[in-house]
């Protein structure tokens, strides 16, 4: 078993392939990169056996852009008999392989493939069944063990894998699964919401996303983002010179500053959250968030990074590396993750926590 999987938002591979590469060979593990374009995935091959165990391990999952999950697998299974797909299944399942405490049959995030997700779930409890008699599975779920993946690209084609609990998405195909409000005033505020989905952990939310805090919404028209601060009971400084959903303002808890979110200064200090949707460029919101944080205005930054029509990855490297050397060098210690999330397009979301007597990324 010496390649890994990764799943991508169609029409990155390009991108997910290149962090891939540059990540491997920073580790020293070294291989290529296989990626069809608008295929959903890539396949990275390495050269010497027990390397994809080595990088899945070692090459921490949050700090991957592009990729939605990744896994250890061996070569691809074609031709699986439409009478019999569990056997030869079942046969790919080498000496190397952990035993596994959940099984996931997915498929990567195209409408071709996607179409085969009726079949996957009609397709597990047999297969699950059939891994546990042959002590493949734990008898029963355990979600501290190994996560088995068998990823299906067409009818009868599939990869097997296998990823480790402690670095890997939590969620199926590598997407938290959201639903629209109907009272939300953009759909943009999905954004918002599957970012505290994979960046906060779950047991932390009590605390860091708290009823009473204050935050500040950079660009905020008409209110995606402001939805999801005022739905947890936070108060919020909405700041744009468009016009904001009626139904927020009728809260009681935005106050709207028909301000450029450049200029905006904060008449008290008392922020927890900013978050930022600006269309701009790049390299100036990284900036402004910078400059919010050396100055301590709030402890908590998500933003989004609107990404160029080329040169995308080296767009992203070059506005985070900035970022980061800007609060270095201020002496600001902080955990910076980047992710380019399913509700995002051509952009990605960083998240920033500034940490008090803590290391720093």
């Amino acid at each position: 078993m010496n390649q890994v999987l990764l799943y991508c938002r169609p029409g990155f591979e390009k991108e997910c392939a290149g962090e891939v590469q540059d990540k491997a060979n920073t580790l020293e593990l070294f291989g290529f990169p296989r990626a069809k374009n608008n295929s959903g995935y890539v396949l990275f091959e390495f050269y010497q056996a027990g390397d994809a165990n080595k990088f899945i391990q070692l090459q921490p999952f949050s700090q991957l852009i592009f990729a939605r999950q990744m896994f250890a697998t061996s070569a691809m299974l074609t031709g699986l008999p439409t009478e019999d797909r569990i056997s030869p299944i079942l046969e790919a399942i080498g000496d190397d392989f952990p035993i596994c405490g959940d099984l996931r049959i997915e498929t990567p995030d195209t409408n071709e493939a996607k179409e085969l997700l009726k079949f996957c779930r009609k397709f597990t409890v047999p297969l699950r069944q059939a891994m546990r008699k042959r002590n493949i599975l734990y008898v029963k779920d355990n979600h501290k063990k190994p996560v088995l993946h068998v990823c299906f690209i067409a009818p009868g084609c599939c990869f097997v894998g296998y990823s480790y609990p402690q670095n890997n998405s939590q969620f199926f195909m590598g997407i938290p699964r959201l639903k629209f409000p109907s009272d939300a005033p953009s759909r943009s505020t999905l954004k918002l919401e599957e970012a505290f989905h994979v960046f906060i952990p779950r047991e932390e939310w009590d605390e860091r996303l708290a009823p009473g805090m204050w935050s500040v919404d950079l660009g905020a028209c008409p209110g995606g983002w402001t939805y999801q601060l005022v739905k947890r009971s936070m108060f919020v400084h909405a700041i744009d010179n468009g016009t904001m959903a009626q139904s927020l303002m009728d809260t009681g808890q935005v106050k709207y500053h028909a301000v450029d979110g450049f200029k905006y200064e904060p008449a008290r200090k008392n922020i927890t959250w900013i978050v930022c949707d600006m269309i701009e460029k790049p390299a100036r919101v990284a900036h402004l968030i910078g400059e919010w944080l050396i100055k301590a205005w709030a402890k908590e930054a998500i933003f989004n990074l609107k990404l160029p029509m080329k040169g995308r990855y080296d767009e992203v490297l070059q506005d985070i590396e900035n970022l980061k050397v800007l609060l270095i060098k201020n002496g600001v210690k902080f955990k910076l993750q980047a992710k380019h999330l399913y509700h995002d397009r051509e952009e990605i979301t960083v998240h920033i926590q500034r940490l008090d007597n803590r290391s720093a990324y």
